[in-house]
């Protein structure tokens, strides 16, 4: 399914559309985050990182969900490894922060239990005060991992459903013509704190719509040339294309003028950026000078934080090295824009004169998302939120019908 702004190509019939969005209270509701929580998050993969955050043995990157924690590791046999972050003993984290370095082992800061690399438990202090100690029972607990393309994810789940990539099957092959796999990080992690739900945040991410209104620096990059096509295994893409028309802004100007002829790349590609989503959650902004990734993880009811982190193939000459500073400066301003406009859904959410929206056909990718959550939490087609403490059972009981 394909839409463009200019030319609706391949556009589907409009009564195929759902006509209303999620309702309002899905955005901001305890008993359905914890819901989402289950039913979406801990079923579905999760990126971590690329390779390149760990070139050593040791090297870790960890990611936390609501109720969970996760890491990765590489063993000293190169291998990367996912396990719960959790120790055996008393439960605490064995590695902290986002990222870091363990060495040869794994040792929980708590009692000091010692894991190797490959999980397997090595050393107990104290080891004779626990009788009959089966070191071989008490490992870390695995987790699935996968790696694709260069990143690697995890999820909770195991045998929830396909793999990465089958679910990234249809775009494998215009993903590798980037070189995904080559690039090393550009910069520091980084992460916003919108204020507003997870759903909020991936809404405004899935939709072109809005960027003649809301992002006048992408319009006057683009224009009305914008495509969007979604797929099986709730994935889905979308391409603007820089036109010729140079624009009213030196950062943008610049940007159109300085940015190089990307030669592996298929001639469509040198000029456009796309955008790939793995629903419900993670997305890759690919341009010709760069891409980042992004996880939106939900901290809370109405709350979530938008992290990532921007790569790119190594040895970038000066004028590509241009190129990506205009990048981040065009999408830092880009990025305001969002906050400002997620905010103010938000609070518009919660208005006692909102129950649902009306979908564009121009927001085929949202929709998708919409009926996603709806498929696997079926209480979100409810105009009102269940009675309190009931949801759970009106959840189930609508999951039957």
């Amino acid at each position: 399914m394909s839409v463009s702004l200019d030319l609706m190509r391949n556009a589907p019939a409009a009564a195929s559309f759902a006509p209303e969005t999620l309702p309002g209270w899905t955005y901001d509701n305890a008993e359905f985050f914890a819901l989402e929580r289950e039913r979406l998050f801990l079923t579905n993969w999760q990126i971590v990182c690329h390779v390149s955050d760990l070139p050593r043995p040791g090297d870790f990157a960890t990611l936390d969900l609501p109720g969970e924690r996760a890491f990765v590791v590489r063993g000293s046999d190169g291998q990367i490894r996912g396990f719960y972050n959790v120790c055996r003993h008393r439960a605490a984290a064995v590695v902290d922060g986002p990222r870091g370095h363990c060495g040869e082992v794994i040792r929980c800061p708590y009692h000091g239990w010692t894991y190797a690399l490959d999980g397997r438990l090595k050393a107990v202090p104290g080891e004779a005060s626990f009788p009959n100690l089966d070191k071989a029972r008490f490992g870390l607990r695995p987790l699935d991992l996968e790696v694709f393309l260069g990143f690697v994810f995890v999820r909770f789940r195991k045998d929830a459903g396909p793999s990465v990539a089958d679910r990234l099957a249809p775009y494998r092959d215009e993903l590798a013509a980037y070189r995904l796999e080559e690039m090393e990080p550009a910069g520091p992690p980084w992460r916003v704190d919108p204020g507003v739900d997870w759903k909020n945040v991936m809404d405004n991410y899935l939709e072109g719509y809005h960027v003649p209104v809301g992002h006048p620096g992408l319009y006057r990059l683009f224009g009305n040339r914008y495509e969007v096509e979604v797929q099986a295994g709730n994935v889905s893409r979308a391409i603007h294309w820089l036109r010729d028309k140079p624009s009213s802004n030196w950062s943008e100007r610049l940007y159109q003028t300085l940015l190089p002829e990307v030669e592996h790349l298929p001639a469509d590609r040198r000029r456009a950026w796309a955008y790939y989503v793995l629903l419900p959650n993670v997305a890759f902004d690919i341009y010709p000078d760069q891409m980042d990734f992004l996880r939106v993880v939900p901290t809370g009811p109405g709350r979530s934080l938008i992290l990532g982190r921007s790569y790119r193939l190594p040895g970038p000459d000066r004028r590509m090295r241009a190129a990506q500073f205009l990048n981040w400066r065009i999408n830092t301003q880009v990025q305001r824009e969002d906050d400002r406009l997620i905010q103010s859904v938000q609070i518009g959410l919660a208005s006692a004169s909102y129950g649902t929206g009306i979908l564009s056909e121009k927001e085929v990718a949202l929709r998708q998302l919409h009926e996603m959550v709806r498929e696997a939490l079926p209480v979100a087609r409810l105009s009102q939120p269940p009675a309190p403490g009931t949801m759970r059972a009106m959840n189930e009981n609508l999951q039957n019908v």
